[in-house]
């Protein structure tokens, strides 16, 4: 299962619907919970990949669902939310792992940030370039800054032999490439990595979705192979799922 859910905990139903809202917008799924034992209890734990939480609530406050997400062994990264920063609370939050501890209100582009840096520490992985490879301009531009508000680093190229010279090879951990260009195309730039022995995770996209080619791409080990034009959701899942590739990811069709 793809984690991609993006869980907020808050006893104030404005924020929580004003936070939920603003998360949705980014193209990820969210819930929201009144407090951290109904979140406990909800059965998304495991599904959540990021958990927005306040500090100060009723019951089980945010420090103590912290502590007894840790105690648990659970290592979802979390960003606390307060209308109240004490620094006592911050330093606790931070030293316990938290991935940041935002005061309300918070901008958009703060809660935008650091949600990329929770995904980040929940892949596990410092190499987190993605590389995109199509010779349409408006798809390079639109698709590394969709992949840029998921969070992570993205470098754009005109061609194949672009990418093979441009020295980013080795740091890129996932490579989106088109099927059909000049010179190179996308299977010829699979078939030319894969002789090379370099096993980077790569997904597909294509105007021109034929069977032969989706085919070819997927039996060589292609993460995906997607149509344009894609939306938000199905981007992000198949670049967690190239991601996650090595330890046992499941290709997407």
């Amino acid at each position: 299962m793809t984690k991609n859910l993006i869980s907020v905990v808050d006893d104030d139903e404005s924020v929580r619907r004003t936070t939920t809202l603003l998360i949705e917008s980014f193209g990820f799924r969210a819930a929201a919970f009144e407090s951290a034992e109904s979140f406990l209890t909800s059965g998304h734990l495991h599904d959540t990949s990021c958990l927005i939480v306040d500090v100060q609530m009723p019951g089980m406050n945010g420090l103590q669902l912290q502590s007894h997400l840790a105690a648990a062994g659970c290592g979802i990264p979390i960003i606390f939310i307060t209308a109240y920063d004490h620094n006592d609370s911050r330093q606790r939050a931070m030293q316990a792992g938290a991935v940041a501890f935002l005061g309300k209100p918070f901008s958009d582009e703060q809660l935008l940030q650091t949600i990329g840096s929770a995904l980040r520490r929940d892949f596990g992985v410092a190499k987190n370039l993605i590389s995109v490879v199509d010779d349409d301009e408006s798809v390079r531009r639109t698709t590394t800054l969709l992949i840029e508000s998921f969070g992570f680093r993205a470098a754009a190229f005109e061609s194949a032999e672009s990418f093979l010279r441009s020295g980013q090879l080795h740091d890129t951990s996932c490579l989106i490439v088109d099927v059909r260009m000049p010179g190179m195309n996308g299977l010829q730039l699979q078939q030319r990595l894969a002789a090379a022995g370099c096993g980077i995770p790569i997904i597909f996209i294509t105007a021109y979705d034929d069977k032969e080619s989706r085919q070819r791409a997927m039996q060589a080990g292609a993460v995906a192979f997607l149509g344009k034009p894609f939306s938000d959701e199905p981007l992000f899942q198949t670049i967690r799922s190239a991601l996650r590739q090595d330890k046992g990811g499941t290709k997407t069709t």
